[in-house]
C-alpha cells in the first residue's frame, strides 16, 4: 500500500510513537485518550492493533515481546527511522482533501427539535454543557501535566487549541438555550422552513 494512502488513523497511531519510548497498544490508547480525542477522535483498541500490525507489515514500526518474568505478555511497539521519516513527510505534505468533518449529535437533535418536547430539548444542551465543561477540565489537567516537558511542546499546542475550542463550545451551546429561550411555546424557530 503507498503510505500516502494510509488512513489517517495509521498516521495518529504513528505519531503517538514518534515520541521518546516504546509502547503497547493499552498505553498507546490511553495515550490517545488523553491528548488525541480532544482534537482528533481516539481510536478504539482494534483500530489501534490493526494500525500497529500494518505498521508493523510497512516497516515504519518494530515490536518486541515481553520476557518470562512478565506475569502477562506484552508486545511494545517503537517508531523506525524509516516509519519516522514517513510520518515526517506526511505531516509537512498537503492537507487531506475534505477539510474539518463535524457531526455534532447534541445539534442534530435541536435541528430535529420540531419533534421534541421544549423541556427535554432544553435538559439536553444544559447536559452538553456539563459534559463539555468535564472535557475542559480534563484539557486543562493534560496541559499541566504536559507543561514544561520539552519534548510535548507541540502536543501542548494541540491541546491549548483543544482548550479553546471546548471553550467555544460552551459559549456556543449557552447562546443555543437563548435561542431556545428565545422561542414561544410550540412555535419554530424564526426562518424555519415552512411546509404548505
Amino acid at each position: 500500500m503507498p503510505t500516502s494512502r494510509l488512513p489517517q488513523t495509521a498516521w495518529a497511531v504513528l505519531g503517538l510513537l514518534s515520541f521518546p519510548g516504546e509502547r503497547t497498544g493499552y498505553e498507546l490508547k490511553k495515550w490517545a485518550d488523553a491528548s488525541l480525542r480532544f482534537f482528533y477522535g481516539a481510536p478504539a483498541f482494534s483500530q489501534i492493533y490493526a494500525e500497529l500490525r500494518r505498521l508493523e507489515a510497512l516497516g515504519y514500526v518494530t515490536s518486541r515481546r515481553s520476557g518470562p518474568e512478565e506475569p502477562r505478555t506484552k508486545r511494545a511497539y517503537a517508531i523506525t527511522e524509516e516509519g519516522r521519516a514517513a510520518l515526517a513527510a506526511w505531516a509537512a505534505g498537503p492537507q487531506d482533501p475534505g477539510g474539518v468533518s463535524l457531526k455534532h449529535p447534541v445539534l442534530l437533535r435541536v435541528w430535529l427539535g420540531h419533534l421534541a418536547e421544549p423541556e427535554r430539548l432544553r435538559t439536553l444542551v444544559e447536559e452538553h454543557v456539563t459534559h463539555v465543561e468535564g472535557e475542559l477540565k480534563e484539557v486543562r489537567d493534560a496541559i499541566a501535566r504536559a507543561d514544561g516537558v520539552d519534548a510535548w511542546a507541540h502536543p501542548q499546542i494541540a491541546l491549548r487549541w483543544s482548550e479553546r475550542h471546548l471553550v467555544a463550545e460552551v459559549e456556543l451551546a449557552q447562546g443555543m438555550l437563548a435561542d431556545l429561550d428565545a422561542l414561544g411555546p410550540g412555535q419554530p424557530p424564526r426562518d424555519a422552513p415552512t411546509h404548505g
